[in-house]
């Protein structure tokens, strides 16, 4: 399944990022897009272009097969994929060097604006394992009472201090470059909702399940 704009993110939860926000000047834009149908396929030189932000990837350069996922922290399909099926794309062909993995920001709201913020104040190496315990732990912090607070609580277990917490979710420039990488994936390539996935180019619509993950996989890597 999908989550469409806007995610799923209560109504408090949103007022309580605001009270940042509104200090920040951190202001989610809607936006209107095409929208590519599933089995499209973008030209993958058009896909690995070099973006706002530089990518992330786990797996072998040379892999056959390159995946690209677009998320959002607080969508719960993500969150599910990141639980259930991740962990097989990553034991299974990421670590065997059949895939190539990257994840790229998508929010569909101030709160999973944050939370990508926060991964890339996290530093290069540290960006994977801080966008596995903001899935691992969503529910504890964008769908609780008081999400920043939260949020804040959670991050300082991978070295966050108040004050660094405060400051990434204050730098304009990383806040513009997170949504321009939204902004690109929607007005290049059709990305509406999350998840969506680009392998080898072609968009796969949705959650995905490990049984799904092999039937689409293996006949990439035969031969």
């Amino acid at each position: 399944m999908l989550s469409p704009m806007p995610d799923q993110a209560s109504s408090k939860s949103r007022r309580e990022f605001l009270k940042i926000a509104a200090s920040t000047g951190l202001i989610i834009a809607a936006m209107g897009s095409p929208v590519l149908a599933q089995g499209v396929s973008v030209p993958v030189d058009q896909l690995m272009a070099e973006g706002a932000l530089p990518d992330i990837f786990l797996g072998k350069e040379d892999a056959p097969v390159t995946i690209i996922e677009y998320a959002s922290m607080t969508c719960t399909h993500c969150a599910a994929f990141h639980a259930t099926t991740y962990p097989v794309l990553k034991s299974k062909y990421i670590d065997t060097g059949k895939v190539r993995f990257a994840l790229r920001e998508f929010p569909l709201d101030p709160l999973a604006t944050a939370g990508f913020m926060l991964a890339r104040c996290a530093g290069p190496d540290k960006r994977s394992a801080m966008i596995d315990l903001l899935f691992a732990q969503q529910k504890n912090w964008a769908f609780t009472e008081k999400p920043i607070e939260a949020l804040a609580n959670l991050v300082k277990q991978a070295g966050f201090s108040q004050e660094s917490f405060e400051a990434c979710l204050k730098d304009q420039d990383l806040y513009a470059k997170v949504n321009k990488v939204r902004d690109h994936a929607a007005e290049k390539f059709g990305v509406n909702a999350t998840p969506t996935f680009f392998i080898n180019g072609k968009k796969q619509n949705g959650e995905i399940n490990p049984q799904e993950l092999d039937k689409i996989l293996e006949p990439l890597l035969k031969g």
